[in-house]
């Protein structure tokens, strides 16, 4: 087969493909990251490119208009390489950053001198310990091995220690090189803790860890100081997997299809980046970074060690494992010490992962006798309920429309996302990310409340349908009746922010998924929802959720406001609890081994509750007395 150069403008990078590949791949080969939110299915629109010079094989699509194909456009995730090609990738098709990341790691430092200190003595997993040994004499003969394994089992308390064969051999010289003042770099390792790594002097200070939620979408790494447990800095970088589907089992089919490898190097080169760059903006060197922990949903842990995904999806949806023990970093590629550790911490099942046990740590609803109820609303909605005696889990497959895909006008938390809409004097109004930016689509805060705000100013009804004359906003788009909430020429895209009947019927359908759900779990338990004594909504994206509007739409029940709360980014927030203190880490550990996972496949019940679920606010609008009438 032909190999063929497609290069890329305005970056000007060249890379060289077979022929057919498609000019998204080629683009990912190039290093370049694309706004591509359906993962190459020709769904959302985002990865428009114009062709500049060459030959290519383009199939029609309805997302491009006349103009925009006479003047050379295509998606990329539709055209085949076809010979030699120049394409030019307009600004709103590059996939930027999130630009949260620095008000949460703003949150987990005051976080840290606050609530978990007390909880537990700060124990962390990795640790560098500065001895002073004394030296060999003829009444005191210990070898060199056993005497730094057993100074670092009375300094630290440790029952037991291991020492690799590179360290020992190595030992002598610089022992005695350093007079006996060595620092010795210890892990944990389960129950046994291994000394991974001796340093002539003292350089105890010089110790650090880096926490990562691995999701779906966004990859998030903290860089914290294992000395004094302090968050310095974190970064985040949208996860390259979605190349290969905006959701999970996507991926797992393209793994099944093409083998995990590409998934493997893709999230472990997300935070290989997110690493080197935290260490340079802080210099701090890579050999001085001992310790990865890795939080994410059950997929993402298996891509993330390169897992066979294969059986999760398929009945009766076993994982490869969800307890997987500590191991070298370099193992899987990730470019710290070269002997320090990853962590990639235990989940409960194959659809709820250790971002959810890391959830239930993080809240410390294990440790209250008041009802919880745990939801991380996303395109795996996942529910934990319980309290310090019991705990239940499920989860439920919402789509990604409440994320922004599966919406014409969808698009990530970034600049020029419209976060909130809401009447102020009567009027519809909005909110961007990046204030005096234009808007260039909604966001999922802002599909929520524009769904709400609608429904409540009857300009849709409770089936998610156009109320006829109700809004001179309200017109046809290709067709389908849609509500203009930004007109073309004030635009940062040039094309009007609008959603559609068909975007609605796709958030019906999501929220409809994850009501049904706690729905279901709360009804099993013999509960309802004013049972419910704490309500958390996990995740970046629940931190802006309008509570009022989610409960118009029926993404949440209707309980009292003070019962709700948002637990923001759980996910990495409980893995840096278990990174941190020891005893934490452990309870990870009991916490899914405690956690009854209960599968809504087997609930002959679950359609019903769906389809109740399938109007807005609900069916039965006695479950939602505020908006009674």
């Amino acid at each position: 087969m032909t190999d063929y150069t497609v290069e890329f403008k305005p970056h000007a990078k060249k890379v060289k493909v077979p022929q057919g590949t498609s000019l998204l791949e080629a683009s990912h080969q190039a290093g370049i990251t694309i706004n591509n939110l359906c993962g190459g299915d020709g769904i959302c629109g985002r990865c428009k490119m114009i062709i500049k010079k060459g030959e290519v094989q383009a199939e029609v699509s309805t997302k491009l208009t006349r103009e925009e194909i006479q003047a050379g456009y295509v998606l990329a995730c539709q055209t085949m390489v076809e010979g030699n090609i120049v394409a030019e990738i307009p600004p709103e098709t590059f996939a930027r950053e999130k630009t949260r990341a620095d008000k949460d790691t703003e949150r987990f430092q005051s976080f840290e001198s606050h609530f978990y200190s007390t909880r537990f003595q700060p124990s962390p997993l990795v640790a560098k310990v500065y001895l002073e040994l004394d030296q060999p004499e003829i009444s005191n003969n210990t070898a060199d091995h056993q005497r730094v394994c057993e100074s670092v089992q009375r300094k630290l308390d440790l029952c037991a220690t291991q020492m690799g064969l590179k360290i020992i051999k190595n030992l002598p010289e610089i022992l005695r090189e350093h007079n006996y003042k060595i620092t010795a770099t210890v892990g944990l390792r389960r129950e046994v803790a291994e000394v991974i790594q001796i340093e002539g002097g003292d350089t105890a200070e010089e110790s650090y860890m880096i926490i990562v939620d691995m999701g779906t979408t966004t990859v998030v790494a903290h860089l914290v100081d294992a000395t004094s447990l302090r968050t310095i800095d974190a970064a985040a970088c949208f996860n390259s997997q979605g190349i290969y589907g905006r959701e999970v089992t996507g991926r797992m089919i393209s793994a099944e299809k093409k083998g995990a490898e590409d998934l493997q190097k893709l999230l472990v080169g997300d935070i290989n980046q997110l690493i080197n760059q935290l260490a340079k903006a802080n210099d701090v060197l890579l050999k001085d970074i001992i310790a990865v922990v890795c939080a994410g949903n059950t997929a993402m842990g298996h891509f993330l060690l390169g897992l066979p995904t294969y059986h999760i999806r398929r009945f009766p949806y076993v994982p490869a494992s969800v307890e997987p023990p500590p191991l070298r970093a370099a193992e899987v590629g990730i470019e710290i010490n070269p002997r320090g550790l990853l962590y990639s911490l235990p989940g409960i099942s194959g659809w709820v992962g250790s971002d959810l046990t890391c959830g239930i740590l993080a809240t410390g609803m294990y440790d209250n006798p008041e009802i919880s109820l745990l939801v991380d609303i996303g395109t795996n909605g996942e529910i934990i309920i319980g309290n310090n005696e019991w705990l239940v889990a499920c989860s439920a497959s919402a789509g990604p429309a409440l994320e922004g895909a599966s919406v014409e006008c969808g698009m990530r938390a970034e600049t020029g996302a419209i976060e909130r809409v809401f009447i102020k004097d009567g009027e519809i109004r909005f909110a961007v990310i990046g204030e005096t930016a234009q808007p260039k689509g909604l966001c999922g805060s802002g599909i929520i409340d524009l769904v709400a705000v609608l429904l409540t100013q009857k300009i849709i009804n409770r089936s998610g349908v156009f109320i006829n004359d109700n809004s001179d906003q309200v017109r046809e788009i290709d067709g389908v009746p849609a509500y203009i909430l930004v007109e073309a020429e004030e635009s940062g895209t040039d094309d009007p922010v609008y959603m559609n009947e068909v975007d609605i019927e796709n958030i019906i359908n999501a929220k409809a998924a994850i009501y049904a759900a706690m729905q279901i779990l709360v009804k099993r338990l013999d509960m309802n929802f004013n049972d419910i004594d704490h309500f958390y909504i996990a995740g970046a994206f629940g931190s802006y959720i309008n509570i009022e509007h989610a409960i118009t739409i029926g993404l949440l029940p209707d309980i009292p406001y003070d019962r709700i709360e948002f637990a923001g980014n759980t996910s990495i927030w409980g893995a840096k609890i278990a990174a941190m203190y020891e005893e934490a880490f452990f309870k990870v550990t009991e916490i899914r081994k405690n956690t009854t996972y209960y599968d809504l496949m087997g609930a002959d019940d679950y359609i019903d509750e769906f389809q109740q679920a399938m109007f807005l606010p609900h069916t039965n609008i006695e479950l939602f007395p505020v908006l009674k009438g």
